[in-house]
């Protein structure tokens, strides 16, 4: 078996199905990977889509296993699909991509040619640019061309093929590595039913684990991202990512600080987010108003412009509203910070009772 795939999902049947359907029909033979599910909580409704799915788009028996696991969040769930994968390497894929037809297969030969090239196993980050829309709005290209939430722009760009990106390009919706490194560490730090950090977390581990395992970016391992965020969606989410910073900082140190370059739950770093937050609340709301806006313009307000002067608007104004994002990041880990006598310990990495195939 060359490729298990894992993908949790909660509550998102039709975004499943849509998902399996390409997973059902890839250029790597059936046999060489399989595709493990894990339902993050009872749910029938997806579970019952999810066969259904696979089966009207002529996957073959046997090649999907759907796990019904317990409440406890997306990368809990993940761990205990790690316990039941019988492949040489992990692909981890969200619940809303669509896997192009090669996907597997480039996963595949990228760690090939990694071992070939550099002797060494590799961390393979593909690419899931945002599904293009017809009437997209100036928030939709802000979202697929600036590094408002992802550095596909970026990456996409580099001529260097064997570029180490780092563990911060490191995207849990469509990566691979060998799944011996990944039980090696110890699977996914897995917080309940907190959002953000642990794809890059992991990353961490396994570079630290065996030095010197690149993160290198495949454009050809293609699985476009069927998720239309709103300017709102964004805002909350960089507020979520500023509560788990603070989880992980407490679990992981060392990788907190890799990757913010301070101890962010040191007193004067908490007191800077206190000063920051009331000191830049105003500005923080005027941006916002703007923000929120940009689901409101058309895409078309850009079309006069050529491609490098388009890229450099969208950029641009992507670094316009950081505060604005850094604003909601600092709220986040405050309330974090002020939650924490009590806050329960994360979940165990491995964790495989109560979690039956069906």
């Amino acid at each position: 078996m060359d490729v298990s795939v894992i993908i949790p999902t909660y509550r998102r049947p039709a975004q499943l199905a849509a998902c399996l359907a390409r997973l059902a029909r890839q250029s790597l033979a059936p046999g060489r990977y399989e595709v493990l599910v894990g339902l993050d909580g009872p749910d029938d409704e997806t579970g019952a889509s999810a066969d259904r799915a696979w089966r009207e788009a002529g996957g073959v028996p046997g090649g999907l296993r759907v796990v019904p696991c317990p409440r406890a969040g997306l990368n809990a769930t993940r761990n205990r699909l790690l316990d039941g994968a019988a492949g040489s390497l992990m692909l981890s894929l969200n619940d809303d991509v669509l896997a192009g037809p090669g996907l597997l297969d480039a996963h595949r030969r990228a760690h090939d040619e990694a071992r070939g090239r550099l002797g060494r196993d590799a961390i393979i980050s593909g690419h899931s640019p945002f599904v293009e829309r017809e009437g997209a709005t100036l928030f939709d290209a802000l979202c697929q061309h600036s590094p408002m939430l992802f550095f596909y722009d970026r990456m996409v760009d580099d001529p260097d093929r064997w570029r180490d990106w780092g563990f911060r390009h490191c995207f849990g919706l469509n990566f691979s590595a060998p799944l011996g490194l990944v039980r090696a560490v110890g699977g996914f730090t897995a917080f309940p039913l907190l959002y953000g950090y642990d794809d890059i977390e992991i990353a961490w581990r396994i570079a630290r684990h065996a030095p010197g395992t690149p993160v290198l970016f495949r454009p050809e391992a293609l699985a476009p991202h069927d998720h239309r965020y709103r300017p709102a969606e964004v805002l909350d989410r960089e507020r979520r990512l500023g509560g788990t910073a603070w989880r992980f900082a407490g679990e992981n140190p060392g990788f907190a600080l890799a990757t913010f370059g301070r101890d962010i739950r040191a007193d004067a770093e908490v007191a800077y987010s206190r000063e920051f937050v009331g000191r830049e609340a105003r500005d923080a709301e005027r941006l916002r108003e703007t923000f929120l806006g940009f689901e409101r313009t058309p895409a078309s307000v850009l079309d006069g412009a050529g491609p490098a002067e388009r890229l450099g608007v969208l950029r641009a104004l992507a670094q316009q509203h950081l505060l604005l994002k850094r604003w909601e990041w600092r709220r986040g880990l405050l309330e974090a910070a002020d939650a924490e006598p009590g806050a329960p310990a994360p979940a165990p990495r491995h964790a495989g009772e109560g979690c039956a195939p069906r």
